[in-house]
């Protein structure tokens, strides 16, 4: 079998032909416009479905240097965190109140439907709850780590089912974000609010910029960044498990909120925003075309049927619960996208969901500020403690 390495600026530019395919297709085919299909989802899916083919007839395997994937999705992050306005946060303070509440329930209802659909099949429950909320709202980074724990306890091929289950939910979360937002959108005629006071400035701000400032951006994403490595480095001598972001994040909402309180310097917000969409993109790009769909082969008949419980789950609970308990207008709509990308992948899944919808439909300010902030910062941390649970529970 002939053997491909693609290098770290090799897999960088075949992420850039992935966004560049997913766009052009996005306006080839209506249904991935129509659809809100996020573009680097549509032409990663299938040059990893390329991949797959050689891997699988034995053509070819193909290996990726994915060292920029981490650097692009700390640079996103660190961008969302200099959006993270006091000011802004105050005005939305019981949305997030209620929508963390939401998000809780989602996870204990994960892992409630892996076990009792396991339980129907007579398989083993800790073998269901490898579908639950470990490789869903957790993603690959909790599914690798609660998988051994799950092989500790002699359930074997944990992490490999782990693994297999959260390519299935990133790929799942990240089709079905868009759809049922457009869904929402036409069939309740939604249409963007405007915004108030500094909630105006700030989107105004984000859709907006010019090339005059970009230097002085990406200068301040890069010192938010190099903080919060060590910020990082002291959470995770707390024991607790956070992603490799947060401590970047947090910097920037503490940079953010100092230079908006001093009022001497003039942050550039819109060329922030701009750079950190350009970072999401060539993350997602990277992330998709390095799926190891084949993966998924390995997943017989009951774990197909556990996770298509997992699938219906996101759908009606986005539908039925997101959206109405979130207030059934246009912001509900886009936050029940981004909750369909976190809720069975990753956060900048969500984020690249509400992406695409926004740039067709209008922006969201509440879904950009909720999404991040529960899906980075308490989402990972509730959803570990809850593993936990069930896991000496079971």
């Amino acid at each position: 079998m002939l053997s491909i390495e693609f290098n770290m600026y090799a897999t960088l530019f075949l992420a850039v032909i992935a966004v560049a395919l997913g766009s052009f297709l996005q306006k080839r085919i209506s249904f991935l416009s129509k659809f809100c299909i996020p573009a680097p989802v549509a032409g990663g899916l299938i040059i990893s479905i390329l991949t797959c083919i050689l891997h699988v007839f034995h053509l070819a395997e193909i290996t990726f240097d994915e060292t920029l994937r981490e650097f692009f999705m700390v640079f996103f992050f660190t961008s969302v965190g200099f959006q993270a306005n006091v000011r802004v946060l105050k005005e939305g303070g019981k949305a997030l109140i209620v929508f963390l509440i939401l998000i809780i329930v989602l996870i204990i209802l994960q892992n409630v439907t892996a076990i009792s659909l396991s339980t129907i099949l007579g398989m083993d429950r800790l073998l269901g709850l490898c579908t639950g909320s470990i490789p869903m709202v957790g993603g690959h980074g909790t599914a690798g780590a609660f998988g051994r724990v799950l092989e500790d306890f002699n359930v074997r091929g944990a992490t490999t089912i782990c693994t297999a289950a959260a390519t299935f939910g990133l790929i799942a979360g990240s089709l079905l974000g868009g759809p049922l937002a457009i869904h929402l959108i036409r069939r309740y005629r939604l249409k963007p609010q405007e915004e108030k006071s500094g909630s105006a400035d700030l989107l105004k701000n984000e859709f907006s910029g010019t090339l005059d400032h970009y230097p002085e951006g990406v200068f301040y994403l890069a010192a938010a960044a190099g903080i919060g490595t060590g910020v990082s480095s002291l959470l995770s001598r707390t024991g607790l498990v956070f992603p490799v972001y947060i401590g970047a994040m947090l910097t920037a909402a503490l940079m953010c909120n100092l230079i908006h309180f001093t009022g001497k310097v003039q942050l550039p917000s819109a060329e922030i925003s701009n750079f950190g969409n350009i970072c999401l993109s060539l993350f997602l790009g990277i992330a998709m075309i390095t799926l190891k769909i084949w993966q998924l082969r390995d997943l017989a008949f009951p774990l197909l049927f556990l996770l298509s419980g997992q699938v219906l789950l996101i759908l009606l609970y986005t539908r039925l619960v997101i959206f109405n308990a979130m207030g059934r207008d246009y912001d509900a709509a886009v936050i029940a996208a981004g909750t369909c990308g976190f809720g069975m992948g990753a956060t900048p899944n969500a984020m690249a969901n509400m992406d695409a919808v926004t740039r067709r439909c209008g922006p969201s300010l509440k879904a950009y500020l909720l999404i991040p902030i529960v899906g980075s910062l308490f989402a990972d941390f509730i959803n570990s403690l809850v593993i936990t649970f069930f896991i000496n529970f079971l």
